[in-house]
C-alpha cells in the first residue's frame, strides 16, 4: 500500500510543471458537507468544510477541516464510555480526471492530524494523531457554480498503534 502512495506522490510531481502553465489563475472552490468516519472500534460523524484551487484542469491543492458532531458508545474493560472526534485537519494534492462537462473524478493524497476523546467512568483522555490520507472521489455539477461531491478517504495513522480510518463523505461544491 505504501508504494502505491509513494507512487502516486511521485506521479504528481510530474504534473506541477505542466499545472504552473495551464492556467494563468487557479479557479477556487469550496465544500461543506458530512463526513462518516468508520474505525474498528467506533463509529463517528462530522462536519467537513474545504477550500481548494484547482491550478489546471488535472490537478487542484485543497485543504479540509471537520469537527466532531456523532459521538459512539464504547465498552472498555466491561464499562461504558463514549469516543469522538474533537477536530481534524489536512492538506491535499488532488488529481481531476474530467469524464463530461458536469461529471469529473479525482483521486488525493495528503497528510493530516486528527484529534479524539474518550471518556470512561468519569476520566477523559485525548489523542492526536498525525496521518498520511489518501483517497478517492467524484463531483458532479448542477450548473456552472453548484454541485455534489462524494468522496472516500483512508487515513493511515503514522504512530506505531494508529491503524487506519476509513472515511466516507458526502458534500455540497461551490465553485468561486
Amino acid at each position: 500500500m505504501r508504494n502505491i502512495l509513494l507512487a502516486t506522490a511521485a506521479v504528481s510531481l510530474f504534473a506541477l510543471p505542466v499545472a504552473a502553465q495551464s492556467l494563468s489563475q487557479p479557479q477556487w472552490y469550496g465544500t461543506a458537507g458530512y463526513t462518516a468516519l468508520d474505525a474498528d472500534d467506533a463509529d463517528l460523524g462530522a462536519v467537513t468544510g474545504r477550500v481548494g484551487a484547482r491550478v489546471s484542469p488535472n490537478v487542484a491543492f485543497e485543504g479540509e477541516a471537520s469537527i466532531g458532531v456523532r459521538d459512539d458508545d464504547v465498552t472498555f474493560g466491561g464499562v461504558t464510555g463514549s469516543i469522538e472526534q474533537d477536530y481534524d485537519a489536512a492538506a491535499y494534492a488532488v488529481g481531476i480526471l474530467p469524464l463530461a462537462p458536469n461529471f469529473e473524478l479525482f483521486g488525493r493524497v495528503g497528510y493530516g492530524t486528527t484529534s479524539i476523546k474518550a471518556e470512561v467512568a468519569g476520566f477523559e483522555v485525548e489523542e492526536d494523531g498525525e496521518s498520511v490520507n489518501y483517497g478517492v472521489g467524484g463531483n458532479y455539477f448542477f450548473d456552472a457554480q453548484n454541485g455534489i461531491r462524494a468522496d472516500w478517504t483512508r487515513r493511515d495513522f503514522t504512530d506505531d498503534n494508529g491503524g487506519e480510518v476509513d472515511t466516507y463523505g458526502v458534500s455540497y461544491v461551490r465553485k468561486f
